[in-house]
């Protein structure tokens, strides 16, 4: 109902105004006011979510068990497209990832934070994983989303996550970068401009 209410035209998807209009019968629903149109001008407080997985929710949390923000599909997509600039010894060095970065035409400064992120352990290489992180926060660039400014929790790898020291649990095992390389077809770098909607 609030779907086809923020729809307008019934195209699937929502622009930034029809969404916030989806937000705000959210919030009327959750009050027990009707979800209509006509409800949008009362006051409500904004809409509560219980999703804990959200980046944003989380930026305060260093939990080694937050769900990685990176979705698998998309792994799969970012690992293609790292195997394909031939990583030595699992990593790519920054004159490798550089044409990747610059094919997206995002400003350069923007991609100077990019690349300050995800190279999570500041030795100026990307593994698997930071290329990946590096690959998300692209996009997300690409769809107008701020990048961070420090990197929130749940984007940090789980591979670069330091245990908490909490009696009884389990010590995190680091994914070496000796796991099987499957070789891959070289992906072009032009995989890097499809957009993540596709």
């Amino acid at each position: 109902q609030i779907w086809d209410l923020a729809d307008t035209d019934g195209k699937g998807i929502l622009n930034k105004q029809e969404f916030f209009v989806a937000l705000r019968l959210v919030a009327c629903a959750q009050n027990g006011l009707d979800v209509s149109l006509s409800s949008l001008n009362l006051p409500v407080p904004p809409p509560r979510f219980t999703d804990t997985s959200s980046p944003l929710l989380l930026s305060g949390t260093t939990s080694t068990d937050l769900p990685w923000a990176v979705k698998l599909e998309d792994k799969v997509k970012y690992d293609a497209i790292f195997d394909s600039l031939n990583p030595v010894n699992g990593l790519l060095s920054g004159d490798k990832v550089k044409p990747v970065l610059l094919n997206s035409k995002l400003p350069v400064d923007i991609l100077g934070r990019v690349w300050e992120l995800s190279d999570i352990d500041r030795d100026g290489m990307l593994d698997r994983d930071e290329f990946a992180v590096a690959m998300f926060l692209v996009y997300c660039a690409l769809e107008k989303e701020p990048v961070p400014m420090s990197l929130p929790a749940a984007l940090v790898p789980p591979s670069k996550r330091k245990p908490l020291s909490v009696p009884g649990a389990m010590p995190l095992i680091p994914s070496s970068t000796k796991e099987s390389h499957q070789s891959l077809p070289p992906v072009g770098i032009l995989a890097a401009k499809t957009p993540l909607t596709q």
